[in-house]
C-alpha cells in the first residue's frame, strides 16, 4: 500500500474558523484524540504568535505520543536580518518539536508586493530558514504557500522557491493552494510536473554538494498537497494530488478554517484507505474515525455535520421504502462501504415514505411474528403517515416513535393518568426572576397527587411541576435531563395560531434521545414531548431491570 503522512491542522489552520477558539487543555485533548487516530503530524500553532500557544507547547512536552508527532509553525526569517536574530525562529526553537513547518512565498507577486523583497532575497530567506533550522536538528516540512497561484503566473520561480527549500534540507515540499480556487484536473497536473521534477532531478545545496534526505524524490524530498475548500473542491483536489504522486496531505480533520474551511481529513483519509489502496493510519484505528471526529467536534463545541461523508449521522442513514428494503436484504445495494469500517452505524429514518420494511423492521424488535402482511404493520404505516401530514416527523424522533409502535402492538402501559395542568405568566417576572407557574394533577395506581412548579417561561415551569409529581412514584425520573429544545413553526401563514413541532432531546447521563410533540399550542406539544421523554427512559429502565422487553 502506498504511505500518505497525514498532517493534520485543526489547532492551526481550523482555529482560524469562524466561532472557533480553544483553550490549552482543549488543544491537549485534540492532541490525545488525533493521536488515537493516528495521524502522523499534528500542527498545533505558531509559538512566537501568542502566549497561549508557547502554553501549550510547553504542556504538550508532557505528552507520550503513540503514532503522532508534534508540529511547530511559523515563517521563513524576516527580510534583512539573520537567522539567529529572528523572533520567531527563535520561538520554533524554544517549542522543543521534532517536526518544524515553515511557510514561504513562491509567488513572485507575493514576494516583490507582500514581503517587500526582491526575488532572489526570498529565495535566500527560504533557503537560510531551512538550513538554520536542519542544522539545529529540526525535521523541516516547507509550507509552499500561494504555490499554485504562484506556478500559473510565473512557474519557473515557484520552482525555484521550492528548490530553495530542498537546497537547505526540507523533507517535504507541501504544494499549498491558498486560495482555494483551483480545479482539481489543474491541480493534478502541477503537483505532478513537481513530483516528477523532484524524481528526476539531482539535488544541491548552495556550496553544490549533494542533498541527502529521506523521501521519495532521486533529491530526498516527498512532495505534499494543502488545500481550502472556496470553490468546494479541496477533497477533489487532494485526491488528486495523491494520484499525481503526493505522499504528504494537509487538511483539518472536520474540513472547519478560514473562510469556507481546509480539505476535511475525515472524507480524505476514508478516500485513500478504504478506496485507493493507500495507508494514512493504522488499518486497525479506521473504526475509531466517526467516535474521533464526535470527540474533536465536542470539544471544538460545534455540531458534527450529519451529512458529512462517512462520519456524519446521515452517512448511512436511509428514509424511501424502496431503499429500506433492498439495505435490509443486502447493504451493498445502496452503501459503498460497510458502517462498521468507519466505526458509524446505520439509520433507518421513519417518515411517510418508509414504507412496510422499515415498519417490519422496528416492530421485529418486539415481536419477531410480525410481517409485512401483518394488520397491525399496515395500522402503523397508516397513523405514521396521517401523524407526519398533521406535522409529525419521526425521523428526528425514535423514541416518540417507539413509543407509538408500542401503543399499536400491546406492548404500552401508561405510567399515570392526567387529570389536568395549568399554566400562568406573569409580567414583570416574579421577584426569584422566575416569569411562570404550572400546576399538575395525575393519579398513578388510584393515588393522586397536585404538585405546582415555577420557571423561566411556561414550558419550564410545567416541567417543574410534572417531575415534581413523577419522582413521587418514579425516583430515576431525577435522572432525566433535557439538553435541547426545538420549536419549528408549521404553518406561517397562521401567524401566532400556526400548528407548531416540539423536539425535546434527553439524556441520562448514559443514553440519550429525542421525543416530538406537535400542537396548535406550544404548551400541549411540549407537554406532549415531555411525557414521551419521560415515559422512554422508565420503560428502558425497567427493561435493564427485568433484562427483556416489556
Amino acid at each position: 500500500m502506498k504511505q500518505i503522512s497525514i498532517l493534520d491542522s485543526t489547532l492551526r489552520d481550523g482555529s482560524q474558523g469562524e466561532g472557533i477558539s480553544y483553550s490549552v487543555q482543549d488543544k491537549i485533548n485534540i492532541v490525545k484524540a488525533l493521536d488515537d487516530l493516528g495521524v502522523a503530524y499534528i500542527e498545533a500553532g505558531n509559538p512566537g504568535s501568542n502566549p497561549k500557544d508557547m502554553e501549550f507547547f510547553a504542556e504538550a512536552k508532557k505528552l507520550k505520543l503513540k503514532h503522532s508527532k508534534i508540529v511547530a509553525f511559523g515563517s521563513t526569517r524576516r527580510k534583512g536580518i539573520k537567522c539567529s536574530e529572528d523572533a520567531n525562529l527563535q520561538s520554533l526553537l524554544a517549542a522543543e518539536t521534532e517536526v518544524v513547518c515553515i511557510f514561504g512565498k513562491t509567488w513572485d507577486f507575493q514576494a516583490t508586493e507582500i514581503l517587500h523583497a526582491s526575488l532572489e532575497e526570498n529565495l535566500e530567506m527560504i533557503r537560510d530558514t531551512v538550513a538554520f533550522l536542519v542544522a539545529n536538528k529540526k525535521e523541516v516540512i516547507f509550507d509552499a504557500e500561494h504555490f499554485f497561484t504562484g506556478y500559473t503566473e510565473n512557474a519557473d520561480y515557484a520552482m525555484k522557491a521550492l528548490e530553495a527549500a530542498v537546497e537547505g534540507g526540507a523533507k517535504v515540499l507541501c504544494l499549498c493552494e491558498t486560495k482555494g480556487g483551483m480545479m482539481p484536473m489543474q491541480c493534478y497536473e502541477i503537483t505532478k510536473h513537481v513530483v516528477e521534477h523532484f524524481k528526476t532531478r539531482s539535488c544541491v545545496d548552495r556550496n553544490g554538494k549533494a542533498v541527502s534526505v529521506e523521501g521519495d524524490g532521486a533529491c530526498g524530498v516527498s512532495v505534499g498537497i494543502h488545500t481550502h475548500n472556496d470553490s468546494g473542491c479541496a477533497v477533489a483536489n487532494s485526491l488528486l494530488a495523491v494520484e499525481a504522486g503526493a505522499s504528504h496531505v494537509q487538511g483539518v480533520l472536520l474540513g472547519f478554517g478560514e473562510r469556507t474551511g481546509n480539505a476535511n481529513l475525515s472524507t480524505i483519509i476514508a478516500d485513500l484507505q478504504l478506496k485507493s489502496g493507500c495507508e494514512c493510519i493504522p488499518a486497525e484505528n479506521m473504526q475509531n474515525l466517526t467516535p474521533i471526529c464526535k470527540r474533536v467536534a465536542e470539544i471544538t463545541n460545534i455540531a458534527l455535520n450529519a451529512g458529512m461523508p462517512y462520519v456524519g449521522a446521515s452517512a448511512f442513514a436511509h428514509k424511501a421504502g424502496m431503499h429500506i428494503d433492498a439495505v435490509i436484504k443486502n447493504p451493498f445495494a445502496y452503501e459503498h462501504v460497510t458502517p462498521e469500517s468507519v466505526g458509524n452505524s446505520r439509520v433507518f429514518l421513519m417518515s411517510e415514505v418508509a414504507g412496510k420494511s422499515m415498519i417490519v423492521e422496528k416492530v421485529q424488535k418486539f415481536d419477531k411474528s410480525l410481517t409485512k402482511s401483518s394488520p397491525v404493520v399496515a395500522e402503523i404505516v397508516k397513523r405514521v403517515k396521517d401523524l407526519e401530514h398533521d406535522g409529525y416527523q419521526f425521523e428526528g424522533a425514535d423514541a416518540s416513535f417507539e413509543i407509538l409502535v408500542r401503543k399499536a402492538i400491546g406492548k404500552y402501559q401508561p405510567f399515570f393518568n392526567l387529570h389536568y395542568y395549568k399554566t400562568s405568566g406573569e409580567f414583570p417576572r416574579f421577584a426569584d426572576d422566575q416569569s411562570a407557574f404550572a400546576q399538575f394533577k395525575i393519579d398513578v395506581d388510584g393515588k393522586v397527587v397536585v404538585t405546582a412548579g415555577d420557571g423561566d417561561g411556561p414550558v419550564n415551569a410545567l416541567d417543574v411541576a410534572m417531575r415534581n409529581a413523577l419522582e413521587q412514584f418514579y425516583p430515576n425520573v431525577a435522572q432525566i435531563h433535557l439538553t435541547d429544545y426545538k420549536v419549528r413553526v408549521l404553518d406561517g401563514k397562521s401567524a401566532t395560531a400556526s400548528r407548531v413541532r416540539v423536539l425535546i432531546e434527553s439524556s441520562d447521563g448514559d443514553e440519550h434521545w429525542t421525543t416530538m410533540g406537535v400542537s396548535s399550542d406550544v404548551i400541549e406539544a411540549s407537554y406532549l414531548a415531555l411525557v414521551d421523554s419521560f415515559e422512554y427512559k422508565l420503560i428502558k429502565d425497567l427493561e435493564k431491570k427485568f433484562g427483556k422487553l416489556i
